[in-house]
């Protein structure tokens, strides 16, 4: 993407445009001050707002707005978060409004009943239209996030609020089932977000975290979303409702991406079926702003947004007109590493989605375990299920991870020879599999993957398939056992280049945990090989390097608040993994921990996560979380915890959870709830 105004004139050029210039973005020019503001909805209810102003306005000088707007809790958990974001775009020229959703943090009201609900919509729509009618107001609004409040600004943007003129979404998707960490692919997911967002809604906000039961009783005794979601096992109303088809969104969209990144999928799905205006910038980085990702190369992108918005909501042609479609990063071979600090590649620009230059191509799975381009013979492979593998594989489609080899061990897996040339690929790859089960539910899995010539394995993408999905995730049918079904496995987007010398490595499983529980039947699948349309992998071919884009920025030095600071963070945390050879049973443990003091005391979290399962009983198997955040006051300890405890049999998942609220280490309120939910095809 073009980083200042001589990128755009060069761009210009390359366009062969006459007479085009673009202007300057806007500069550095204003103070910034904070203003807290409420938002009256039509029930009475006030939506609590920090409005970052810019400061030494000229005498009725008018400003766009953009808004952010999640339960993540603008005034304790993301008060220093947001500081250094939006005093960056409020000393250019926009007042940026932080909005706590009704029933969360400081504003008024009774949580909502799930994620991205009916009256969360509502109101937003009110708090669109409040910044707009606002004295300081040009009108025009902007609406932007990361994870909830990217998934919201795609669903706002749906619903075409006549004030909201471009958005920006990072880490954002618009398939709730799909997706989403509750269902990812389709199969129940349970991680550390159930913890957080079960105990949120029972607590009160900052800084006085008031125990006033008209506040506090209507919180605490709102129903935990983990027990809404594991009775919503199928895709359909209940999560296609906050939603319209992508086509719908008729504004600028701005999308923000990473290769590691669970929600990557939507940028090449918006490119495809969204006709508004979309520029893209898709890194290599995880769940993060690419200014503060976990590794890089990182990259400013607060100047690229601000010539985004410029356009959109001021005006002024800084060239973003011009600008690719996509910019997206092209890994290239690493060791397996969590703690890689730098994914090495390039950046391409690409015009079109799918590539106009990509090529598909079969590589077909051969009775030697052989991944070749020649037509397979026939063969069957068969594959005992253990449903305990999957944790070297990651714990969603995202994140740096180790060697995925005690996964690929029982796994059926086939490689390529040694390539002759280097081979690079940019899409979503596809495993085509003709396979069968002796059970009446089985979950397939297709991982991607670059062996070395010294036998390391770097996992590159996968994903997961429902077989009981395999027609419709809302309808959903059981195997018929031996039965041979076609099975489509769409991997997640990636891009890779396989150094020559390395091999390609494509590995099928039944089992993914602690990402997907296991299916609860004992059994054998069977993959079947040979023939013209047998099983194989299809990799979506490019040429080895595409148009180079302008250049970024390295990131700025963001503003920071002196009066907040934070050791440690919940995020990566610690897993260990033990398994008992003898019975055959395996338990993993995370756990983490972060503190943070504030001007009016300190706010401690800790987390732990523990899953067990077990090889000889696939049907067995548990999840149990505890979370506890400690509020250290000046009059007071304010104690909030929540543990979660979900178990399985053949036919039911077995669901408990208590909410707990301690004042100075007396318990003074607890609720549980506790319910049998039938599995329905999971």
């Amino acid at each position: 993407m073009i980083q200042r105004i001589a990128f755009a004139l060069l761009l210009a050029a390359a366009f062969a445009l006459p007479g085009f210039a673009a202007e300057a973005p806007s500069a550095a020019a204003y103070g910034v001050r904070t203003e807290n503001a409420w938002i009256p909805m039509k029930d009475g209810v006030r939506l609590s707002a920090t409005l970052y102003m810019p400061d030494r306005a000229k005498p009725g000088e008018k400003f766009p707005a953009i808004l952010e707007y999640q339960p993540y809790r603008k005034d304790d958990a993301m008060a220093a978060r947001d500081y250094g974001i939006y005093t960056y775009f409020a000393r250019r020229g926009y007042v940026c409004a932080r909005v706590d959703i009704r029933g969360f943090g400081t504003s008024e009201g009774s949580p909502t009943d799930r994620e991205y609900s009916e009256q969360e919509r509502a109101d937003g729509l009110q708090v669109i239209s409040w910044l707009a009618r606002q004295a300081w107001s040009n009108g025009n609004v902007g609406m932007m996030g990361i994870s909830w409040s990217g998934f919201n600004s795609l669903q706002m943007a749906m619903l075409h609020p006549p004030e909201l003129k471009a958005i920006l979404a990072v880490d954002a998707t618009a398939e709730l089932f799909h997706d989403d960490i509750h269902y990812i692919d389709g199969m129940v997911h349970i991680d550390e977000f159930e913890l957080n967002m079960d105990m949120a809604p029972g607590m009160t906000g900052a800084p006085d975290y008031t125990l006033d039961e008209k506040v506090l009783g209507p919180r605490f005794e709102a129903a935990p979303w983990s027990l809404l979601y594991l009775e919503h096992q199928l895709d359909g109303p209940f999560w296609r409702s906050p939603v319209r088809p992508l086509s719908e969104i008729t504004i600028p969209s701005f999308l923000i991406g990473g290769l590691q990144d669970g929600y990557r999928d939507s940028i090449p799905a918006m490119l495809e079926q969204t006709k508004a205006p979309i520029n893209a910038i898709v890194g290599p980085w995880n769940h993060s702003f690419p200014h503060d990702a976990d590794f890089g190369p990182r990259i400013e992108w607060r100047d690229e947004a601000v010539r985004w918005w410029d356009y959109w909501l001021k005006g002024r042609d800084t060239g973003v007109s011009q600008d690719p479609k996509l910019v997206i990063y092209m890994q290239h071979w690493h060791p397996p590493d969590p703690t890689l600090q730098a994914v090495p590649g390039e950046w391409r620009r690409e015009e079109s989605w799918p590539p106009r230059d990509l090529t598909p191509t079969k590589l077909f799975l051969h009775p030697n375990h052989a991944l070749a381009n020649a037509v397979a013979a026939k063969d069957v492979h068969q594959l005992k299920y253990i449903p305990s593998i999957g944790v070297e594989a990651g714990f969603w489609w995202g994140d740096l991870l180790v060697d995925p080899r005690p996964v690929d061990a029982f796994s059926l897996v086939y490689d390529s020879a040694p390539l002759q040339d280097e081979l690079a690929i940019l899409g979503r790859p596809h495993a085509l599999l003709w396979a069968s089960a002796t059970a009446p539910l089985a979950d397939w899995f297709a991982r991607l993957s670059d062996v070395a010539p010294d036998g390391t394995v770097t996992q590159i993408t996968g994903a997961g398939l429902n077989g009981a999905q395999r027609e419709s995730m809302s309808q959903p049918r059981d195997l018929e056992p031996g039965r041979v079904y076609p099975l489509d496995i769409e991997m997640h987007l990636t891009s890779w280049v396989f150094p020559k010398g390395h091999r390609i490595r494509v590995a099928i499983s039944n089992a993914l945990w602690p990402m997907v529980l296991p299916t609860p039947y004992p059994m054998t699948t069977s993959l079947e090989l040979g023939g013209s349309d047998g099983s194989r992998l299809v990799l979506p071919v490019v040429p080895l390097h595409g148009a180079a884009p302008p250049a970024f920025q390295p990131p700025q030095l963001s503003e920071e608040r002196t009066d907040i600071h934070t050791a440690g963070e919940l995020l990566p945390g610690e897993w260990t993994t033990t398994r008992d050879e003898i019975n055959h049973k395996t338990t993993i443990h995370w756990h983490g921990k972060s503190e943070t003091n504030y001007p009016w005391g300190k706010e401690t979290d800790y987390e732990s996560l523990t899953y067990e399962a077990d090889d000889m009983h696939p049907e067995i198997s548990a999840v149990q979380g505890d979370a506890k955040s400690v509020f250290e006051l000046k009059d007071r300890v304010l104690t909030w915890q929540g543990h979660l405890s979900v178990t399985t049999d053949q036919k039911n998942f077995y669901y408990k959870y208590t909410r707990e609220l301690s004042k100075d280490g007396e318990m003074i309120k607890t609720k549980t709830w506790q319910e049998t939910i039938p599995r329905d095809h999971q």
